[in-house]
């Protein structure tokens, strides 16, 4: 394979990976955080159960911002240019995840200490709206012929990556200090250490330019007055359909991470650090996945691999829950390695097709609605719920979420591709 287009291209790939790595390392780091911890910190009601519950309803506050974080960058990404946006996501982001580091506990602050824990995740998500579909853009606009896909991975990749870092820096700090002292203080530095991070990726993203695509566009026609007006005037049909077949993907991801953390501290019964490391594997051995099959997606078509992950999430599904009660760690790695192998496997096409599905002038916004929108039912709905049911007595029911999921944008792309052929209402996909 030639590698010159990576080469060519690297500072591009390295600001993509980068930041939306920092940004994902902030976002799960939450997420783990609220599975292990949160709930007696900051929700100190009587239920064990309730108060996980409560944590993951913090959780999943962020990605109510997210669609409007995703309206306000997509606009101004749309108009001023996608390297501006990223910059501010990444320094939103990086303000919240710092702040979380010095919330006083309930226990000291009383209901201030929740408020501010929620205010801080709501700006979390507010940034986090206009992150993948920024670096996404970023990405594949400025990828040459026939790599759109390979390029298009690289914010899934930074993603994988974040969570991964996440996970070991949980790992670490447990391994390292007692329990006790994890849960008084211990939590806060993976927090803190995200300020270093956050550099790291400014200084990266502020050394590329603005991609091929956008400059163009710019020179051809005036930017639109309000992009996401002209996004839903012209393309009603594709926003919906972009909404739905994003449901699978976060689904996956937050099923195997944090709810099914939750699950495997709380009423499984297992060691902490043992199932962070379960999860940290079986994300590790599903990556291979993503760029095998970004590679073949750039030879073939950029919707086929994501028609197959939703439909190979439709056992994993039904086996979801039953793995998790099974009382083997080795049936619950294997389970997690499903989930997010699908997730890889739709992730090598998936911010491609998503990408092509809107006009450049718009694509921003399209992109960033879209993908966010899709984030309240698969990343934050469906856990919560899944949650419910666990805390009624139906865990081994929990995973038939997932496999409605994996049908619903199944029919979405679908739908996308038969609205793509019959009316032309965006660009073509790449061959």
């Amino acid at each position: 394979m030639d590698t010159q287009p990576l080469r060519s291209h690297r500072r591009i790939l390295t600001a993509s990976i980068v930041g939306t790595a920092v940004e994902y390392y902030d976002f799960y780091l939450y997420g783990y955080a609220a599975a292990l911890v949160f709930g007696p910190l900051f929700f100190p009601v009587k239920s064990a159960a309730a108060q996980t519950l409560l944590a993951l309803v913090s959780f999943g506050l962020a990605f109510v911002a997210r669609p409007i974080g995703a309206i306000t960058f997509g606009h101004f990404g749309d108009r001023i240019g996608r390297k501006s946006m990223l910059i501010a996501t990444m320094l939103l982001m990086g303000i919240c995840t710092l702040a979380i580091a010095f919330i006083p506990t309930y226990a000291t602050a009383g209901w201030i200490a929740p408020a501010l824990l929620c205010l801080a995740r709501f700006g979390q998500g507010f940034g986090l709206g206009g992150e993948w579909a920024g670096a996404a853009l970023l990405s594949i606009e400025t990828a040459p012929e026939g790599w759109d896909c390979r390029f298009g991975t690289m914010p899934a990749l930074g993603s994988a990556i974040g969570n991964m870092a996440a996970t070991s820096v949980l790992l670490t700090m447990g391994a390292i200090m007692p329990g006790e002292d994890f849960v008084a203080w211990g939590w806060r530095v993976p927090f803190l250490a995200s300020a270093v991070l956050i550099a790291i990726g400014l200084w990266v993203r502020l050394r590329v330019a603005d991609t091929p695509e956008f400059r163009e566009a710019l020179t051809k026609e005036a930017p639109p007055r309000i992009p996401i007006v002209r996004l839903f005037a012209e393309s009603p049909l594709a926003v919906l359909t972009g909404c739905i077949s994003l449901i699978c993907g976060f689904a996956l991801v937050y099923m195997a991470g944090p709810f099914a953390l939750a699950q495997g501290t709380g009423p499984l019964g297992y060691d902490r650090e043992t199932f962070l490391l379960i999860q940290l594997s079986a994300l590790f051995c599903a990556l291979p996945f993503m760029i095998f099959f970004a590679a073949h997606a750039d030879r073939t078509n950029n919707a086929r691999y994501v028609l197959v992950a939703a439909l190979g999430t439709v056992p994993v599904g039904v086996l979801f829950g039953p793995a998790l009660a099974s009382g083997s760690l080795l049936i619950i790695g294997a389970i997690l390695f499903a989930c997010n192998a699908c997730w890889a496997i739709s992730n090598s096409s998936f911010s491609t097709w998503l990408c092509r599905l809107y006009p450049v002038r718009v694509r921003y916004s399209g992109f960033a609605f879209a993908f966010n929108t899709g984030g309240v039912i698969g990343g934050a709905c469906i856990p919560i719920i899944a949650q419910m049911m666990s805390n009624a007595g139906n865990l081994r029911y929990a995973g038939l979420l997932l496999s409605g999921a994996g049908l619903l944008t199944f029919a979405a792309v679908m739908a996308s591709r038969a609205l793509q052929r019959d009316s032309a209402i965006a660009q073509p996909a790449t061959a």
